[in-house]
């Protein structure tokens, strides 16, 4: 079918709370690049929102779907389980850098491992409010909505957000919250509304997604780690966007060198399957009772058949080399645009996790978010898919597959640049 006719369906059966504003429909695609219905060629600088660090269709993760498909699909592994549930498991309790011993629980989305961190957190504490960051996201579901650091249009139409969830400031310097003023928020947050005695857990991104790319230091992550460790509090570190590879390390977490009592993971972490993680020290993850934790689909068969080839192709193919040069690379051409373009301003990458913002003036520091608007369109009918971010909508970022070939990058690069031309950047 072509996309006018995909259109026509879209629009009549497709809930518009739901529906993608784009009228192209993905037919087929490879690594970095993508046909529509109408076999026009895209260049995904998006990656499904940070879900193809190793690309479309990467051949291995492909061949261990097809492989597991030969064997089994399902059984709901609370009822009978399977060698990938527990493979998997041993895999991530080796690489996540948890205090002590770890084990795993896996589900199918990020919000989902959000929810499950949180019912973990209380159930090892005895406690239940749980302390957020503005810009954060953690999901969609109600749980994770109230958590996100965000109301629209997550939370716009939706009432009432559940209780027990706190707001402390992230620590954004460009936009005028210091380091030192975050973990003063933090501090109040705790003595006005979330007492450490009802606390049960400090849950943060290490560098935000949604909230626009802009990485913690290692100072303020440790001194969260010590407000956690001082205070019975533990500390959730959500790396649904910024984990496997995409900041030229396994997890972001790990620049600091801090290390998280419980993890949350999704995304790239089966280059497209549906699948997530909570990873946890071992005594924090045994707390709750039998049966307690689950789902029918989660850790299905084929998404661990795929992880687990993820991991594979993370070794084979140095993965995080490849972050760490991408990253260099656009670090290098967005410094350039910034020279080249008034509006340019604030560039930054941790590995390949990296963006610039649109501003009316680097002065002023004040966000354009119509300009990113206007860039992401002219982008679109150029070929290319790209995606604004940030509280203000000001920011792009680049969440291209790691394994990009030079020549699509370059293409796609080039692409940008015309954009912030014709967009009078």
């Amino acid at each position: 079918m072509s996309n006018k006719e995909l259109q026509a369906l879209k629009e009549r059966y497709v809930a518009a709370g739901a529906a993608s504003p784009n009228e192209q429909f993905a037919d087929h695609a490879l690594n970095a690049e993508l046909w529509d219905a109408d076999g026009k060629r895209m260049i995904d600088f998006a990656g499904g929102i940070g879900v193809l660090n190793i690309g479309h269709r990467h051949p291995k993760v492909v061949e261990a779907v097809k492989a597991q498909l030969d064997k089994l699909m399902h059984t709901c592994q609370t009822v009978m389980p399977y060698e990938g549930y527990v493979k998997l498991a041993q895999k991530l309790s080796e690489v996540v850098p948890v205090k002590g011993d770890a084990k795993v629980m896996l589900a199918n989305s990020g919000a989902e491992a959000l929810e499950n961190a949180v019912k973990i957190a209380r159930a090892a504490t005895g406690k239940t409010n749980v302390i957020c960051f503005t810009g954060g996201y953690h999901g969609r579901t109600f749980m994770t909505m109230a958590m996100n650091g965000k109301a629209a249009p997550y939370q716009t139409d939706f009432g009432p957000m559940p209780g027990m969830v706190y707001r402390a400031p992230y620590p954004v310097p460009y936009h005028g919250v210091s380091e030192e003023e975050a973990l003063r928020g933090l501090e109040m947050a705790m003595k006005a509304d979330s007492p450490a005695r009802n606390t049960a857990a400090i849950v943060l991104e290490p560098v935000l997604g949604e909230g626009g790319f802009y990485p913690a230091s290692t100072s303020f992550l440790k001194a969260v780690r010590k407000i956690c460790d001082d205070n019975d509090i533990l500390m959730i570190v959500d790396e649904v966007q910024s984990g496997f590879g995409r900041t030229g390390k396994m997890f972001a977490i790990e620049h600091s060198g801090v290390q998280p009592d419980i993890m949350t993971m999704a995304k790239s972490m089966a280059d497209g399957m549906p699948i997530s993680a909570i990873v946890g020290t071992d005594k924090v993850m045994d707390s709750s009772g039998p049966n307690s934790l689950g789902g029918t689909y989660t850790g299905s068969p084929t998404a661990c058949a795929a992880a687990l080839a993820v991991f594979d192709v993370f070794k084979e193919e140095d993965i995080l080399g490849k972050s760490q040069r991408l990253g260099e690379k656009l670090n290098q051409r967005f410094t350039q645009w910034q020279e080249q373009f008034t509006h340019v301003d604030n560039v930054r990458n941790l590995g390949a996790m990296a963006a610039f913002e649109l501003v009316e003036s680097k002065d002023s520091h004040t966000p354009k978010p119509e300009l990113a608007a206007a860039i992401t369109k002219k982008a679109k009918e150029k070929g290319l898919i790209l995606l604004s971010c940030g509280m203000y909508g000001n920011t792009i970022r680049f969440l291209m597959p790691v394994t990009i070939e030079d020549e699509v990058l370059e293409e796609g690069l080039k692409i940008v640049e015309e954009s912030l031309k014709e967009a009078g950047a």
